[in-house]
């Protein structure tokens, strides 16, 4: 009995713990020199916004100089986009967060094909794709997904053959 109580005393402990976020003194020293803009009113951020405030000093303390100054950059352009274009930017990541494991890394792999392209046909896709009505632009991604599927099928029937010889 007393076991039961004690299990449930740490289970709340803990809960709260989470519920509170992340203390300023559990921050490691390099996490509190990058988050020093934060520190006055760091208990009063909301505990998410304090957890990836956390995750990312901490990325950030794993970077190169030369990833750092990437970062920069990007986070320069982040801050010049509109918030309208944020927002879309923000939904189009939570819509490629739920794909599967499998359609993200088709979708990072098509887009290192892209972005090794030359600036020319990168530019004429674009253009084609643009000009395209919604109903073109429908017909075309099922003609990719058949294309892709014709090409998925008969790894995947040797897969299941091989699993079958077993």
């Amino acid at each position: 009995m007393k076991v039961r109580w004690l299990i449930v005393l740490i289970a709340f402990v803990c809960g709260v713990a989470h519920a509170d976020g992340v203390t300023w003194d559990s921050l490691s020293d390099e996490q509190q020199q990058v988050l020093n803009a934060f520190a006055d009113g760091w208990d009063q951020l909301p505990a998410d916004r304090q957890q990836r405030l956390a995750t990312g000093a901490q990325r950030w303390s794993a970077m190169s100089a030369s990833e750092r100054d990437a970062a920069k950059r990007r986070f320069a352009q982040w801050r010049n986009l509109s918030d309208e274009r944020r927002a879309l930017i923000r939904e189009r990541y939570e819509i490629y967060r739920q794909l599967s494991p499998e359609q993200q890394s088709r979708i990072r792999d098509n887009y290192r094909k892209f972005k090794q392209m030359n600036r020319e046909r990168r530019k004429q896709l674009r253009d084609r794709y643009q000009n395209m009505s919604p109903e073109e632009r429908a017909a075309m991604r099922e003609r990719l997904r058949q294309k892709r599927d014709r090409a998925v099928r008969p790894a995947r029937d040797r897969a299941q053959k091989t699993d079958r010889r077993r």
